[in-house]
């Protein structure tokens, strides 16, 4: 039941290497995550946006995991898809909204 967010990904895009691609990243990303920190301050109490942006990604993945274990239907396609999206995006926007937070705090 762990995996079934990789799961949601994996069948949410049509192509099967680009499938394939977007499990296996999605579950690396979470090794590289320690390794890519660079913030100044160790926790994420003095980044409240990036507070929301973590509670974002919980419900993301809560949501991705229980699209996993729907069936491949009609409604649950189109949410899985839009899910992965998001799930991605936190990893975009999660650094960047750190520097910028870092970048407001020294000026």
């Amino acid at each position: 039941w762990y995996f079934l967010f990789a799961y949601a990904i994996l069948r949410s895009i049509p192509n099967k290497l680009g499938g394939v691609i977007a499990l296996v990243m999605s579950i690396a990303i979470l090794f590289l995550m320690p390794l890519l920190h660079t913030n100044q301050s160790q926790g994420l109490q003095f980044y409240p946006l990036n507070q929301i942006l973590f509670w974002y990604m919980v419900i993301t993945i809560i949501l991705l995991t229980w699209i996993g274990a729907r069936p491949v239907e009609t409604p649950y396609i189109l949410t899985g898809q839009i899910l992965t999206v998001l799930y991605f995006s936190y990893y975009i926007l999660n650094p960047i909204i750190s520097k910028f937070w870092d970048n407001l705090l020294n000026n």
